[in-house]
């Protein structure tokens, strides 16, 4: 294990978590819920025309996104903050929270939803 020391809950704190398998941790939770999800990877690619034909520019990767689906609607994005290692959840129509693990993250979704809770 990392410096970091584990949780009460035994869970390896974020910031010690690669964020791809940080979010599959909160897409299992949300599936036994019966919510569906799916991880989105970002990618910009620059373009120039100075005159001359189009010459692309490196890719600049973003962090990968969970995208969460409920009803149809995407419900909420869930992402992981580049520094502190939280869990970012952009609930739809609704602030961005943080959450420290993924049954956190998980359980902000969940009351989110119409009837709340589980």
């Amino acid at each position: 294990m990392s410096t970091a020391t584990a949780s009460r809950s035994g869970a390896i704190p974020l910031p010690a978590q690669e964020p791809s398998r940080a979010l599959a941790a909160v897409r299992q939770l949300l599936e036994e819920r019966g919510f569906r999800s799916y991880p989105v990877q970002t990618i910009t690619l620059k373009l120039s025309d100075n005159g001359r034909p189009i010459t692309y520019g490196l890719p600049d990767m973003h962090e990968p996104e969970l995208v969460v689906r409920g009803d149809g609607a995407v419900t909420a994005t869930v992402s992981m903050g580049e520094r502190s290692g939280c869990y970012l959840v952009s609930l739809r129509g609704g602030p961005v929270h943080t959450a420290r693990e993924a049954q956190e993250a998980a359980d902000l979704i969940l009351a989110a939803r119409p009837g709340g809770g589980s």
